[in-house]
């Protein structure tokens, strides 16, 4: 009966599940065979450890991770950021003062910062005319007498460096449906700026304009226009081209509009005011610097849940790429800064580059950026790559993420909501890094901007974090 059945297994047309390696399916189709081949991959990508540790977590878990990151995303759409004004980072930015510098990125010394970043801390202290000196600042630094602290732990982002120092402006962002807040400095461009190591006079006589002319202009402005709605702002961009955080012609041509009625009925000089138009006319990322905190207030809301494996923080300083997860509280996880695959101004290139750096990173976090590439294909134009491949990786994203934005949508996915939450634990499973493009500085102090590109983090500080997850919510 047994060779009967099996006969007549043999003289039928087979259709084969193929569960594996792929080519075994690929050498039975030109056989007239159909094959169809299972998208599957060992969990943890066969890393028996971290399978065994994922096992564990899913046999005696002391918390609902299910409910707790359905909570944290459910925190993260519901989030309102709204732009109420513009403050001084002495005056709004929790802890600030004079000899405190803000920085990007997880925790770091002087003596370990990247180039760029020290670079903008001398800028920094030249600005604030703590030094004369580009020398006078790096000895000042050296010194012990200046604190360094991550813009995350004063509830502030910074792009690139992300220096902020106590007369700096900010931007004052609000998350309406919670309460609290974030805060950071107004963009001044590309090229040769303080976020990317520059501290010329140049860059220095900048910034002083920014503080008293720019900064006092969009206040006022600011105040007659009332809060604005960056929610409502950033779900528009994605329509039009931009993805929040490497593109922002949209965004920043948005909020032009918003503002221009009531610039225009400041009592200003002519020259001071077309001189506030025609400064973000000519810098496409002024929007970067209110996506950010949009993000930031945003995903803030999302930490600190027991149980949650959600990320709530990524960022880099140049040296180190940093992590934090809401169910582990404020702890750092972190691995070497990754090197930028990137395209480069003319003049520049690879051995130029620092590793990455900013804390831009928090759109991602958030389900925007290198997460939304597909709703603005022409960024492969700055950061490489292809249309092809701005579709791939939001495509991607989808895997280890805890659900879709609902407000946050890319029209060429058929208005598919952006991929909102990243989950550790299926970053962990799947092996997929999250996908991030950003600006490439110079490695030496005082240079600027030399590109922009994709990186991939350091897998060791998701497998880092995960380890203290398991320890932490496993009988």
């Amino acid at each position: 009966m047994a060779a009967s059945r099996i006969d007549e297994l043999f003289a039928s047309d087979l259709s084969v599940v193929n569960l594996g390696i792929e080519s075994f399916a690929q050498n039975l189709r030109p056989r007239g065979v159909h094959a169809v081949q299972v998208d599957w991959k060992p969990p943890a990508g066969g890393d028996e450890r971290l399978a065994g540790l994922l096992s564990r977590l899913e046999a005696s878990a002391t918390a609902d991770v299910a409910a707790a990151n359905a909570e944290a995303f459910a925190r993260i759409l519901a989030g309102k950021p709204t732009l109420v004004g513009i403050g001084r980072a002495i005056d709004d930015i929790p802890g600030m003062h004079e000899k405190l510098v803000l920085h990007a990125g997880p925790p770091i010394d002087w003596e370990r910062m990247s180039g760029p970043m020290r670079g903008a801390v001398i800028g920094g202290l030249i600005y604030e005319r703590l030094a004369a000196t580009p020398q006078e600042a790096e000895e000042l630094a050296a010194s012990g007498e200046i604190e360094f602290s991550p813009c995350h732990h004063h509830a502030a982002v910074g792009p690139m460096a992300g220096v902020a120092t106590a007369s700096m402006p900010v931007w004052i962002m609000e998350n309406a449906a919670y309460g609290n807040r974030a805060y950071c400095t107004l963009n001044e461009g590309l090229g040769k700026v303080l976020r990317y190591g520059a501290n010329s006079a140049e860059v220095i006589d900048r910034l002083r304009w920014m503080e008293t002319e720019l900064a006092p202009i969009l206040a006022a402005a600011l105040e007659l226009r009332g809060p604005i709605d960056m929610k409502n702002l950033i779900a528009q961009v994605l329509q039009m081209g931009d993805e929040g955080h490497n593109r922002n012609r949209a965004g920043t041509s948005l909020f032009i509009r918003e503002l221009a009625p009531f610039l225009v009925r400041l009592d200003v000089d002519r020259e001071k005011l077309a001189g506030v138009f025609t400064f973000m006319h000519q810098n496409d990322h002024f929007f970067l610097n209110l996506t950010m905190p949009s993000c930031k207030c945003t995903v803030d809301a999302a930490a600190g849940i027991e149980g949650s494996s959600v990320i709530t923080t990524m960022a880099r300083n140049g040296t180190e790429f940093g992590i934090r997860i809401s169910g582990l509280g404020d702890q750092w996880f972190t691995g070497q800064a990754s090197v930028v695959d990137g395209l480069y101004l003319p003049g520049y290139g690879p051995d130029d580059a620092a590793r990455d750096i900013g804390d831009s990173v928090i759109t991602e976090t958030t389900g925007i950026g290198g997460f939304a590439m597909a709703a603005a294909p022409a960024i492969v134009k700055f950061v490489g790559g292809s249309p092809a491949d701005a579709l791939r990786f939001t495509r991607q994203m989808y895997e280890i993420t805890v659900g879709e934005n609902d407000t946050y949508q890319i029209p060429a996915l058929d208005f598919r909501g952006t991929p909102t939450g990243i989950d550790l634990l299926k970053v962990v499973d799947t092996g997929i890094l999250p996908a991030i493009n950003t600006g490439i500085a110079h490695k030496d102090p005082g240079v600027g901007m030399v590109g922009a590109g994709l990186v991939k983090p350091p897998v060791e500080c998701f497998t880092e974090a995960f380890e203290a997850f398991v320890a932490r919510y496993t009988r």
